[in-house]
Parts: structure tokens; sequence; C-alpha cells
């Protein structure tokens, strides 16, 4: 599995220890930046990451920025993508199970390295459960194909 990660520089000691941890366990990553502390546009970096989840690059994509919240945002703009900020387990097997989220957000400021590295082993290590849930998931992507 390829993951495309991404941060902000508000993301960035959080992203390097998710990035060493997916490696440890044999991911495949694509790291789109930022490398620094000094201050980048979030937006930037969620694009690059959700343009390769979109166009099939990665098989999905892990952001962090602050909150998570903005990096979030940006990225569910590029077609294709849905992303879910997420500071919970619970929260993070959810959103792929009911929702298919091909992204999620975390939030360095919120969320410590610890529990970040455990939200993203419960979103990778779960599946979507489709059934009743792929209805919703259809009519999600019919608003994005009404703009």
């Amino acid at each position: 599995m390829k993951i495309a990660l991404a941060c902000d520089h508000g993301g960035l000691n959080l992203k390097n220890a998710i990035k060493k941890h997916l490696e440890e366990n044999n991911y495949k990553v694509e790291d789109f930046g930022t490398y620094t502390t000094d201050s980048v546009d979030y937006p930037d970096y969620a694009k690059k990451a959700a343009d390769a989840v979109a166009s099939g690059q990665a098989d999905c994509g892990i952001l962090v920025c602050g909150t998570g919240i903005g990096i979030g945002m940006a990225a569910n703009k590029v077609k294709g993508i849905r992303c879910a900020t997420v500071g919970d387990t619970f929260s993070a097997r959810m959103t792929k199970a009911h929702n298919n989220a091909n992204m999620i957000a975390l939030g360095e400021r919120v969320t410590g390295i610890g529990l970040g590295i455990d939200i993203v082993d419960a979103y990778l290590n779960s599946e979507f459960e489709a059934g009743r849930h792929q209805n919703r998931i259809d009519k999600i992507m019919d608003i994005e194909a009404a703009k």
C-alpha cells in the first residue's frame, strides 16, 4: 500500500513520526512536504497529496497541520477526495468503515504523537463495510459531480 503524506509547518513533527512508523511497518510513503518549520500554506501541500490519491498514484493519504481542520478542508476540494479530520481511534475506524474516506487529517497541536500513530493504525487497519454505506457514499459523490 502506498500512502501520500503531507503537512504544513504546524504538523511537521507528527508527520515525521507517522512517516517513520509507516516505513518501519513496510508501507510505501510518498512525502509531499513540507520538510521544515518555516511557515507555509497548508492548501499547497494538501493539494499535492490529494492529487496523488485522486489519480491513483497513492492508495490513501494522511495530512497533518496544527488542528487537521484546514488541511483536511483543502484536500476535500480535490475531486474524488473524502478526507475526514480525526482526533480519536473510533472516528478513524468509522470514517473508513462507513464513509470509505481515502484520506485523513490530524492536528499536531491537538493530538500527541502516540495517539496520532494509533489513529493512523486504526484507519489503515479498517475496511469499508459497503452495504448500506455505499448508497450514502454514492450520494456524496453525486453532490460533488453536480458542481
